[in-house]
């Protein structure tokens, strides 16, 4: 018997963006069915169980406090008193050949913005006196703001402000393939802009760093089960086969047989995923097919992490940004997740390793990956040479993130694009911002807003962004 459900709002998709938009309408009293094909919730922020290592593992992912619709978001289920704050970044160099690794820690004082992290900024051994007085006449150019234009790359704005090759290296490729998991020659400057307008001038808050405490999956639960008490009815191992446009509302029919009937329907998945069901639909809209074809127009990039195991603390810092090497971060979950109940205690220490815009090692074997990633981290951590590896992993996400380059913004869709009762959302729509957990919430409240307007600027499920302080707040206009 085929099983039938019906409902005013059915949700494709329990990733960041789905989940949000449905705490936002069941928390007005809609009826929310949220359909979601993998055994878990959160999308591409997710955990699993890796049945060779017998470890939980995911591909760490971080939010800033610029970040304010995500960390609302974690409030109202719960999830923040599972963030980790910090205030200041590590910027390490190697060392090796008689030199020793550099600590340069950037993050706020007691000085206004955007002159907040400015000592810490003069005080930094990776950067020469040069390097700076380049790199503070370039962020000069987004003292008001980023630009609204997203044609330029980023590349060729480090060209035309004349930055050195070690203030690129440095400084703004570290923050930008970290950022948007990409290099400057696929990145726009007006995304590029927006990160260090947000976390480097705007204010002290906004670029705090917040790292959640636990597996992905579990931090992501709690959000799932707060639209479980607002009514949401959620279904897991649900894989869509089609959506059809009927004459009393809209009918996704799952793997199963089974049919979900819904007066509003919100396609809330990646860009690549969103175009299998729209293919699916009998004598589609010219704004489906319009999409359909402008889907060629996204790409992704992906990121690599690297599991170690091993049978001693070979660090005691919580997390740090390595320079001149193919790693990105490396994060000691250890430390990171001490306080929760379930974290590991012993001698031994777990570290990931994050290889941003992975693009080479998408191609390599495991031990590729993994002798050179030993290698580098001990020139950062000589302890690593002594220690032995009990287990290792390596997890790689061809499909991390969709690539912010140059052009992109014209083929966004907002989140009412295609009409009829067919909404959109997930982070490569039209957000403001590049992809990004943030981005995915805003596009999850966008797309809720558009299908239950708010009467006033107080019902509006969007959350403000953090407001220019200090001297910034004189001459911000967010965007130029």
């Amino acid at each position: 018997m085929t099983s039938v459900w019906k409902s005013d709002v059915l949700i494709i998709g329990a990733g960041l963006a789905g989940l949000s938009a449905a705490v936002a309408l069941s928390g007005v009293g809609a009826n929310v069915t949220l359909l979601e094909r993998k055994p878990y919730v959160g999308g591409r922020a997710y955990s699993y169980p890796h049945p060779a290592l017998d470890e939980v593992i995911d591909s760490q992912h971080v939010m800033l406090g610029c970040c304010t619709n995500l960390i609302d978001l974690c409030r109202l289920a719960g999830a923040d008193k599972h963030i980790r704050w910090y205030d200041r970044i590590s910027f390490l160099e190697p060392g090796g050949d008689g030199k020793d690794v550099r600590q340069s820690d950037i993050g706020a004082s007691w000085l206004p913005a955007p002159g907040h992290s400015s000592l810490s900024f003069l005080n930094s051994k990776m950067l020469s006196l040069v390097d700076k007085v380049g790199i503070a006449r370039g962020l000069l150019e987004f003292m008001r703001g980023y630009p609204r234009s997203d044609a330029e790359p980023f590349s060729a704005w480090l060209k035309r402000t004349a930055q050195s090759d070690r203030a690129i290296r440095h400084f703004w490729e570290p923050v930008i393939v970290g950022a948007l998991n990409d290099d400057s020659d696929r990145c726009s400057t007006r995304y590029a802009g927006q990160v260090f307008y947000e976390s480097f001038l705007k204010s002290a808050e906004g670029g705090r760093l917040g790292i959640p405490t636990q597996p992905l999956s579990d931090f992501y639960t709690s959000l799932a089960e707060l639209a479980g008490k607002q009514g949401t009815q959620l279904h897991l191992r649900c894989s869509i086969e089609r959506v059809e446009r009927r004459a009393d509302g809209w009918v996704a029919i799952a793997q199963d047989g089974a049919e979900f009937f819904a007066e509003k329907v919100l396609l809330a998945l990646p860009f690549e995923q969103a175009a299998k069901p729209l293919a699916t639909i009998p004598e589609p809209a010219e704004t489906v097919r319009h999409l359909l074809r402008n889907l060629d127009n996204f790409s992704h990039a992906p990121i690599t992490t690297v599991h170690l195991w091993f049978d001693r603390e070979v660090t005691q810092l919580d997390h740090a940004a390595l320079l001149d090497t193919r790693i990105q971060w490396v994060f000691n979950k250890t430390r990171i997740r001490r306080d929760e109940p379930e974290a590991p205690h012993g001698p031994g220490q777990y570290l990931e390793l994050v290889i941003s815009a992975s693009f080479p090692e998408l191609k390599m074997s495991r031990e590729e990956i993994l002798q050179p990633a030993l290698e580098e981290l001990s020139r950062f951590f000589p302890e690593v040479k002594r220690a032995n590896v009990v287990k290792s992993g390596i997890l790689k996400e061809a499909r991390a993130t969709f690539s912010v380059v140059p052009g992109l913004d014209a083929y966004r869709p907002s989140p009412n694009f295609l009409g009829d009762d067919l909404y959109l959302a997930g982070d490569w729509t039209q957000t403001g911002w590049p992809s990004t957990m943030e981005g995915a919430v805003r596009s999850g409240r966008l797309a809720a807003e558009a299908m239950h307007p708010a009467r006033s600027e107080s019902e509006r499920f969007l959350t403000a962004d953090l407001v220019a302080t200090g001297l910034t707040r004189l001459i911000a206009t967010e965007r130029i």
